[in-house]
């Protein structure tokens, strides 16, 4: 009997016209990361727990190292009971702008939540939302981790893909070093070096002045918030130990003052 593989949720088989290609200066896999790591609030789409409807809702999201989408949610609420039955959903992260919404780019994510009470997790989300500290603590609130399966982006006209999940993750394989030394990281350049981080979205970005910190470091890049702004500052090069970000933060120092 033949083995026929099922497409993956969310993919478009056949649905491209023929021999019709992207655009030369479209790179799904960047675009697709980008949103993924600097959108602070998406839609999560859950399957209702009377009737199996599509039930969508909004949420603030932050990432895993790995880039695992990451929620906090009250069991009060519709989608948390919708994932406490099945945990099967989607999360749509969409960048904002001027003109056609339809114009900017919007990723959606695909997979199963997951409840977790892992100190990583808590501690990645909160330093994204620190408003959340606020009811985190309550007992009817809950973390949950994505396990992405696969993911389609929407990048404006004739810019679609579908992606895997290997597309959108990073790989932490050999960056364990990096990791673990995340917490101490983050926490020395938003104390001892605020300013050097404030030229990294203002200067290399070109992101507004404020108050900008760093709240997530990985392999590929950091993540940086001012209030309710986010942005994600990527890496020149795969990063996995100390030394190396040490190196590659100098290195964004100075190009920063620079100009």
């Amino acid at each position: 009997m033949t083995d026929i593989q099922r497409p993956l949720p969310g993919s478009m088989p056949g649905r491209l016209p023929e021999g019709a290609a992207p655009p030369e200066d479209f790179d799904p896999i960047t675009t697709a990361k980008t949103l993924l790591r600097a959108t602070r609030a998406g839609a999560l789409a859950t399957n209702d727990r009377n009737t199996g409807h599509p039930f969508a809702s909004l949420v603030n999201v932050a990432t895993a190292a790995d880039g695992s989408p990451l929620i906090l949610v009250s069991r009060l609420s519709t989608h948390t009971a919708n994932l406490e039955r099945d945990g099967r959903a989607s999360v749509l992260l969409a960048a904002t702008g001027k003109g056609d919404p339809l114009a900017h780019p919007r990723l959606t994510v695909l997979g199963d939540f997951v409840r977790t009470d892992d100190p990583d997790v808590r501690r990645r989300f909160l330093a994204r939302h620190r408003k959340s500290e606020l009811y985190a603590g309550f007992p009817d609130f809950t973390f949950w981790r994505m396990i992405v399966v696969s993911a389609h982006l929407n990048g404006g006209f004739a810019r679609a893909a579908d992606l895997e999940a290997k597309d959108v993750l990073t790989r932490l394989e050999g960056a364990a070093e990096l990791v673990a030394a995340e917490e101490d990281a983050v926490a020395h350049m938003n104390e001892d070096h605020a300013e050097a981080v404030g030229l990294y979205a203002e200067k290399l970005l070109g992101e507004a002045e404020g108050d900008w910190r760093v709240t997530g470091v990985d392999p590929e890049g950091l993540d940086l918030a001012a209030g309710d702004r986010v942005a994600r500052l990527a890496f020149p090069h795969r990063v996995t130990a100390a030394a190396q970000l040490r190196t590659v933060l100098k290195e964004f120092a100075d190009q920063a003052r620079a100009g």
